[in-house]
């Protein structure tokens, strides 16, 4: 309906702004509330990205649903390709941040690209949520104040799992390290050795690859001749295929535990048979029982998206667990908050008080202390079996 003015009101106000700022207020209470997301949405890991926009989405519909937030406001997601490039992702959040004013930015599988991202988010005052980059420093980056949280595995906590699961599925005495060739391998180094000494067992040795790396044969001949009896494999789905099959040609049957850098691409099909005997880490499955979030989560991907038929077509889950939990714990920041101003809405983050989500019930979540809302107790250990990812029981 059009907005009248009284004769006495339009009077009062200046000549040709009367009712252009009345219906400029009610066209800004309507305008969306956007939520970034800067992520690997082509080349090996683009799957990946599809599970973060899906979980994500599926937030979105549900708070939209509810009638948005901050009086009304619809969400929209506003998304853009870092190609897993550093540069690039750099360019797209000040894009996101400067054309589309977005009030967050979320980020993808790529630990490179968020640690090149973070101190530009801090600098804007602009909130960074993780949502599958696990290198420890994206949260822990010594900022003050710190503008990037994270719902997501942490490499210093999945690195001590990892080990403890070599050591008690495998009973591993010697592991080598197989890793990708850059930050999230240099955080992984660290606290892999780390997590061997405080269990008490030594390394064989450490080898490192490049992502565009096609053979792998001299790393892993050197692990077999250091004595390594379990490999664990820190990287992305591209060159983690070449792990396998290098493993495969040399007819080295040794286990192998990964991080969950492989789940973001297409490694069943890359790797071919031998996909399946990789152990590797998630935040979520969908396999067995659920609770009431789980059960409304695969029932709505199972009605939006034609290719999901069941939980086993949830993939990579932890794309989509992650990503939801954090956009339903991004909306209660921005209720908390009352604004989409990044310093408010980063004070909205550290006063959530408890949240029941899709990974666990969520008590503070984040504290000046501790921008990481998951620990150690949610992860678990999964395999592919063909392309589905499925818990490892037994």
């Amino acid at each position: 309906m059009p907005t009248r003015l009284t004769r006495r009101q339009a009077l009062v106000l200046p000549a040709g702004v009367a009712l252009g700022s009345l219906v400029g207020r009610s066209a800004m209470a309507a305008e969306p509330i956007k939520i970034g997301l800067v992520a690997a949405l082509s080349g090996q890991s683009a799957k990946s990205g599809e599970g973060i926009t899906r979980g994500i989405t599926i937030a979105i519909d549900e708070i939209n649903a509810r009638g948005g937030l901050l009086g009304g406001r619809m969400l929209e997601l506003v998304r853009r390709d870092d190609e897993s490039n550093p540069a690039k992702g750099q360019t797209a959040a000040r894009e996101l941040i400067d054309k589309e004013g977005v009030a967050i930015i979320f980020g993808g599988i790529d630990s490179p690209v968020s640690l090149a991202i973070a101190p530009l988010m801090n600098t804007a005052k602009v909130p960074f949520m993780g949502v599958w980059a696990a290198a420890t420093n994206i949260t822990r980056n010594g900022a003050n104040p710190n503008f990037v949280f994270r719902v997501s595995a942490v490499d210093v906590l999945v690195d001590r799992a990892l080990i403890k699961h070599a050591m008690t599925s495998f009973s591993s005495k010697k592991p080598g390290l197989i890793l990708v060739n850059n930050g999230w391998g240099e955080s992984n180094l660290a606290g892999l050795t780390a997590a061997a000494e405080a269990a008490g067992i030594k390394l064989a040795a450490a080898e490192k690859f490049d992502d565009k790396d096609a053979d792998m044969t001299p790393q892993l001949q050197r692990l077999r001749e250091a004595g390594a009896d379990t490999l664990i494999l820190v990287g992305n789905a591209a060159p983690g295929a070449q792990v396998v099959k290098g493993l495969q040609r040399s007819a080295w049957t040794v286990p192998i535990v990964s991080h969950w850098g492989i789940s973001g691409g297409r490694f069943p099909e890359l790797a071919g048979s031998w996909a399946g005997k990789v152990h590797f880490v998630q935040t979520y499955s969908f396999f067995g029982s659920q609770n009431d979030v789980g059960k409304r989560v695969l029932a709505a991907m199972m009605a939006k998206y034609p290719d999901v038929k069941g939980p086993g077509d949830v993939t990579p889950p932890v794309g989509v667990a992650n990503a939801y939990d954090a956009m339903q714990l991004t909306a209660l920041a921005l209720a908390k908050a009352g604004s989409t101003d990044g310093t408010k809405l980063r004070e909205g983050f550290l006063g959530i008080e408890s949240y029941q989500g899709l990974i666990k019930n969520y008590t503070k979540p984040f504290t000046d202390d501790n921008h990481d809302a998951l620990n150690e107790n949610d992860y678990v250990m999964v395999r592919y079996n063909g392309d589905q990812i499925e818990p490892i029981t037994g």
